[in-house]
């Protein structure tokens, strides 16, 4: 076997030129490729040329590139089949030709309905003083059952969690109970939250579509995209559910070993390959990271490292990128090996991060401070070299 023995490419995610985090951060990090997007263009709106070059030229003139974009949103329109779908997807295809034209090749997206990753509270303290992200099913039936007030909620939960949420929500001011609803909608930094009269509307529009609907919606999408991304050599790498189950009513498409292996059944072109990230995934009770790695490892473009801890509820907090359920030493001894067959390196990124040390003191964008990261990537790093004897 021919083993190339290069390393993994170690990215970040930047939120552009209003992150907290600069891109001076990012190199003394160590990192450098760029995991960016474009986030104040409004979803579905095509990315001009032009700013996509200017963000580029931001980058490089900090000695990093843009490695992989995170994300190209998809309109809702195009999630539900709406009459307008067609409309949106010409959209998309035009800034995946403006990306390819800038040498921007790998691009992550989801198919979660409505919200982006879910959490309950955003600053679970640690033992150790940091704060991580949570996620926990009675704070979640609070918000669905007497905040957002969900038509069929009732049959969702179990008659303790039930009495345990209607205990709960009589203990709770009107700061905590904002803080919470808050915190549920927050969906992706720098991006306006979803009202809950539009939620409750998109989770009826979703009854009728249903799961399968919702799976037949992804491959029209990828089917429709797919002679642009060949053309060009674009690869679209989807993220996993995060929570890998459904919340709120709404279907999940993304969540296990069989979701990823039908998607890339459905379209079964190498363009279409998944972002494996071991947090979303990692907070299914029934996955097994490994089986998963393992069956999908030649079309995984794109790699979100980090680990969770979780309850025999199904709660779960993230944890240190070593620490956790997740056996990162494992998943990183199968990366290596992947990754020494392919011509390129496969991007990677440590994902989320507590919140720690002087940046408790700051204002940061949830799971994505600095120092948290910089510990994550140097911790992963160390793993990598470990593995691989690649110095």
């Amino acid at each position: 076997m021919n083993l190339r023995k290069h390393k993994l490419l170690q990215t970040w995610r930047w939120y552009g030129p209003i992150d907290p985090v600069t891109l001076q951060d990012v190199k003394q990090a160590g990192a450098t490729g760029i995991v960016s997007a474009l986030h104040h263009i409004p979803h579905g709106e095509i990315w001009p040329l032009a700013d996509i070059e200017d963000r580029k030229a931001i980058i490089e003139a900090s000695g990093l590139h843009w490695a992989v974009v995170e994300s190209v949103p998809v309109h809702e329109a195009i999630k539900t089949r709406r009459s307008d779908a067609d409309k949106y997807i010409e959209n998309y295809k035009i800034t995946l030709r403006n990306l390819a034209q800038c040498g921007i090749k790998t691009v992550c997206y989801n198919f979660m309905p409505v919200l982006d990753w879910t959490r309950t509270q955003l600053d679970l303290t640690m033992a150790d003083g940091s704060k991580a992200l949570y996620f926990n099913w009675l704070e979640l039936a609070v918000f669905d059952l007497f905040i957002l007030k969900r038509e069929g909620a009732d049959a969702d939960y179990t008659e303790d969690i039930k009495s345990r949420a209607k205990t709960r929500f009589a203990t709770m001011d009107t700061d905590e109970l904002n803080e919470l609803k808050v915190n549920v909608l927050m969906g992706i930094p720098n991006e306006k939250e979803i009202e809950l009269e539009a939620l409750r509307a998109s989770i009826d529009e979703y009854k009728t579509i249903g799961r399968e609907g919702l799976k037949n919606n992804l491959a029209y999408f990828l089917n429709k995209i797919a002679a642009v991304c060949e053309e060009t050599g674009i690869n679209m790498t989807i993220h996993p559910d995060d929570p890998p189950y459904a919340i709120l009513g709404l279907p999940r498409i993304v969540s296990t070993k069989d979701d990823l292996l039908d998607i890339l059944k459905r379209v079964d072109r190498p363009f279409n390959g998944i972002c494996f990230c071991t947090g979303s995934l990692g907070a299914g009770a029934s996955n097994n990271l490994s089986e998963i790695f393992d069956a999908v490892k030649e079309r995984v473009y794109f790699l979100h490292l980090r680990n969770v801890t979780k309850d025999e509820a199904g709660n779960f907090y993230e944890a240190d990128h070593l620490g956790g359920d997740v056996n990162m030493y494992e998943i990183m001894k199968a990366v290596v090996a992947e990754n020494e067959l392919r011509e390129e390196p496969i991007p990677f990124r440590p994902d989320h991060g507590h919140q720690m040390l002087d940046d408790l003191n700051k204002v940061t964008n949830p799971g994505y401070s600095a120092i948290g990261r910089l510990r994550g990537l140097a911790e992963l790093r160390g793993l990598e070299l470990g593995i691989s004897g690649n110095y």
